[in-house]
């Protein structure tokens, strides 16, 4: 991901859903403890992530360019998930 695109939200999204769809994604231990605390099944957040609107970019944040997306479960509930937007590790 080029520069520039860390701004675009667009491409941001797109890039998360497709992540979302493929199953590449990498939770941090204190996004698995939320999970665990509040309850949320593995498979929720690539769910979510498929079908998220994405509410807020952090192209400049102190600990790397991330995001706050926002999707829907089959359940019904809403998960909030902040995602990391820096994509120089790629995943195989």
């Amino acid at each position: 991901m080029v520069e520039a695109d860390l701004r675009d939200t667009e491409v941001i999204l797109r890039r998360l859903q497709r992540q979302g769809l493929d199953g590449k994604l990498r939770v941090t231990l204190h996004a698995h403890q939320k999970m665990v605390e509040e309850d949320i099944p593995n498979g929720a957040m690539q769910e979510a992530l498929c079908n998220s609107v994405l509410l807020e970019n952090y192209p400049d944040h102190r600990r790397g360019p991330c995001c706050l997306v926002c999707g829907q479960v089959k359940s019904g509930r809403y998960l909030h998930i902040v995602c990391t937007v820096s994509w120089r590790l790629r995943l195989s």
